[in-house]
């Protein structure tokens, strides 16, 4: 069996992709197949793009894509950071992302916006290549698998920790950045664990190789703030809402690894992983090793904003 095909085994994320009809390229639809780029563009080389992750669902109400300015806001904020002046608006990216899912006829997707350095020179100086831009979509389900909104998922915590501050900038969501995250991934992957929980350079919790976390202590939820390396999630901040909607003190702190260990309920989020409640920690039972109370609430609450369209804030962008 091959190195890949043994991962790929136990992993519920990897999943082949549901191919769409149609990519929006620099302006354009391409047909899927079609959408390529030249092998020497600068992105597959050095790691010079940046992306996002945006989910529309077919809602109860119709299909609605959950957060988009919010999404597209922090798309421009990370290629601002990297010196990328993307050649469209905001208003004209979050038009093209509506239209790519109308042409390929998805009532619920993933979307995937993307800003990468092209072909032009292969010096580190990426300053003469074309700055080109790609919006995907296709059909995805659970991330972590469709037990695990229930059940929780079984992770470690890594060898690998995130990237020190100063070094490369956690906060932009940049393509370079998640070859840390596969370290963390495939890590985990290969010792039997679903996901991995990386640590900051001063060895506090951090987060996961591709999702916020978590931790409830006596009633009360606690969430690593932007200065442990984490990137500023979306949904992050929207179940902090949440949770204070419900009457739950959230706060954002410093937290040691130990914590991981003897906090009643732990759970990831992010657009991809949703609201996932982790069942263990280091062959650890979180709790009683199910999803617990507080977890389920601030689950149901998003699932019923995203499923079912009770939308209070206005997050959510019918199409």
């Amino acid at each position: 069996m091959a190195f890949t095909e043994g991962m790929a085994h136990h992993d519920p994320t990897h999943k082949l992709l549901n191919e769409a009809s149609h990519i929006w390229m620099n302006g354009e639809f391409v047909e899927w197949k079609n959408a390529t780029i030249h092998i020497l563009s600068h992105a597959v080389h050095y790691g010079s793009s940046i992306f996002e992750g945006i989910r529309a669902y077919n809602t109860a109400k119709g299909t609605a894509i959950f957060k988009l300015p919010e999404h597209t806001k922090r798309f421009f904020n990370s290629t601002k950071i990297y010196r990328m002046k993307i050649p469209y608006t905001q208003e004209e990216i979050s038009n093209a992302i509506v239209e790519t899912i109308k042409i390929n006829n998805l009532k619920s997707c993933y979307i995937r916006p993307i800003a990468y350095r092209g072909y032009h020179s292969l010096g580190v100086d990426p300053s003469g290549c074309s700055l080109d831009v790609a919006i995907a979509v296709w059909e995805w389900g659970k991330y972590l698998g469709p037990e695990a909104l229930e059940k929780g998922v079984a992770v470690r915590v890594s060898s690998w920790n995130r990237i020190a501050p100063n070094t490369m900038p956690a906060t932009s969501k940049a393509g370079a950045n998640y070859m840390n995250s596969q370290l963390i991934k495939m890590e985990a992957l290969i010792d039997g664990y679903v996901e991995g929980i990386a640590l900051d350079i001063n060895g506090f919790v951090s987060e996961g190789s591709a999702e916020n976390i978590f931790l409830v202590m006596d009633g009360k939820i606690i969430t690593p703030p932007q200065g442990a390396s984490i990137l500023p999630g979306i949904t992050r901040d929207s179940i902090i809402t949440l949770a204070k909607e419900e009457g739950f003190e959230v706060k954002e702190q410093f937290i040691p690894r130990e914590f991981l260990y003897i906090a009643d309920e732990v759970f990831f989020t992010g657009t991809a992983a949703e609201v996932s409640p982790i069942s263990s920690v280091d062959k650890i039972p979180v709790g009683n090793g199910k999803r617990g109370p507080i977890t389920g609430i601030l689950q149901r609450k998003f699932l019923d904003i995203v499923e079912n369209g009770i939308d209070p804030h206005g997050w959510l962008m019918y199409i």
